[in-house]
């Protein structure tokens, strides 16, 4: 089996590492990670740069937050680039922007390493139940031999097409949850002040044209008051500008995205930025002198 490198142990990283290592593969990690620790007690090996890590390694994935983070981890001094050796697969499960993924394509592949951009879908419950959704982009063999390592972290495993097309999908992906939960939002807030019982209305809704994943898992949380993180409002802004990047730069005006980004940016000013995303129904709610 190939060895791999997991770099990004969040809350999402942690779990699909934890599942790749469960299935028998070797894996390595950066010491310098905070939950590299739980890593090692559970049978991986620690190595103290980002380069080390490569070198020892066939696959080396990424899970990081935002563009600027792969490249530095990628790309910087004692980065990923210079340890991988010609022949091995880099990785990127991040949600970063399309053009950062076609220009590590192009780096790796100087160095004889293909690449795969490869993000996924599903939160941390998909993380932690390996169901995640993975939408990939790069060359046909290269997916072929990853889709082994994908399987064990998910099971909507879709080759997109070529280099960016995976990154490009996350971003359809991200708009499509941000205006889903935005409206599932503003349908709860409405319904609430007129003194609808929520529980029901969702109960309903959920057997007829309305009903999707958004609507079953977080209208559950908005119900419940839960917004402890399974997706930061922080990272979904993040995904949403990542969004309005791309339609800038192919000429496709985004309302509804640019609308949800600015909830997000009023979110992350009230002090929200650490709550699960489907915290916008707390906006909605003080906006309509709910709370």
């Amino acid at each position: 089996m190939e060895k791999i490198g997991f770099i990004g142990l969040g809350i999402m990283g942690r779990p699909m590492a934890l599942h790749l290592l469960r299935a028998g593969y070797s894996l390595h990690v950066y010491e310098g990670n905070k939950y590299a620790a739980d890593l090692v007690d559970a049978g991986a090996i620690a190595y103290p740069s980002y380069t080390s890590l490569a070198y020892a390694s066939d696959v080396v994935i990424t899970m990081l937050p935002d563009s600027p983070d792969v490249e530095a981890v990628v790309l910087g001094t004692d980065g990923v680039a210079a340890g991988m050796k010609a022949g091995s697969l880099f990785i990127d499960m991040s949600s970063i922007a399309p053009n950062t993924a076609l220009r590590l394509h192009s780096v790796l592949q100087e160095k004889g390493v293909e690449s795969l951009d490869a993000p996924v879908s599903g939160g941390q419950v998909g993380a932690d139940a390996a169901t995640l959704s993975i939408m990939v982009g790069g060359a046909d063999a290269a997916f072929q031999r990853a889709l082994p390592i994908f399987e064990k972290m998910g099971k909507n495993i879709v080759r997109i097409g070529e280099a960016g097309a995976g990154q490009m999908t996350k971003v359809c992906n991200q708009m499509i949850v941000g205006m889903t939960i935005q409206a599932v939002a503003e349908a709860f807030t409405l319904a609430a002040k007129a003194g609808v019982d929520l529980e029901k209305m969702r109960e309903v809704l959920l057997g007829g044209f309305a009903q999707s994943r958004i609507l079953d898992l977080h209208g559950k949380r908005i119900i419940d008051r839960n917004f402890k993180p399974g997706f930061r409002v922080r990272l979904h802004r993040k995904d949403m500008n990542l969004a309005l990047q791309a339609g800038r730069e192919h000429s496709v005006p985004l309302y509804g995205c640019a609308l949800v980004a600015a909830q997000m940016d009023a979110l992350i000013a009230r002090g929200e930025g650490d709550s699960d995303h489907s915290a916008l129904a707390i906006l909605m709610e003080q906006l309509s002198g709910q709370s």
